[in-house]
């Protein structure tokens, strides 16, 4: 017996990955991946950009009678900044996703879904590998390495799973995002 079908998961559901850029997202359907876009944001500024995700964000999911939302939790990485500016974006999103109409809303953390898809942190092995393989050179040209690997990683699963042809990481994101909710929603209604 399929534990979702006891605990209603949403028909519909948007899963999201937002940026201070862009508004990734995935509209699954009864489980089933029907469609993904992303919009960048417009503004010679961040606040006008602010505006602009709000706008469109809440139109694109207005136009898709969504009635769930999923977003990625916000996390701390390097930058007190970002982690504000990302925050107040995903707020803008979530406040025109409620304006829209959307009235059950979920986020999960980046590793929970990240893992859950086979894409969990690279291991030390995995990363003393990197080294060998591009020595001499910085920290920070390392850790960017790793990201871009995981990044193909997801959009590799994403391709293979739904067979689709998606080379956008975000939109990778955003339907890993979904794969995992649809999947896992008793995790994400506690």
């Amino acid at each position: 017996m399929n534990l979702n079908k006891l605990i209603n998961v949403p028909r519909t559901i948007c899963a999201v990955d937002a940026s201070t850029n862009n508004f990734a997202f995935a509209i699954f359907i009864d489980g089933e991946l029907v469609s993904f876009d992303k919009l960048s944001f417009s503004g010679s500024n961040f606040y006008e950009k602010l505006g602009y995700a709000a706008e469109k964000s809440g139109d694109a999911i207005k136009s898709s009678k969504v009635d769930a939302l999923v977003i990625e939790h916000t996390v701390f990485i390097n930058s007190p900044k970002t982690m504000s500016e990302l925050a107040t974006v995903q707020g803008a999103i979530l406040g025109s996703a409620h304006l829209a109409g959307i009235r059950e809303f979920r986020s999960v953390g980046p590793i929970a879904w990240q893992t859950f898809i086979g894409n969990g942190r690279l291991t030390d092995q995995a990363k003393k590998d990197i080294i060998e393989q591009h020595p001499g050179k910085s920290k920070s040209w390392y850790k960017s390495k790793e990201r871009d690997i995981r990044k193909e990683k997801t959009i590799n699963f994403v391709n293979r799973y739904y067979q689709v042809n998606v080379s956008d990481h975000d939109i990778a994101d955003a339907i890993g995002i979904g794969h995992y909710a649809i999947s896992n929603w008793e995790k994400l209604i506690k």
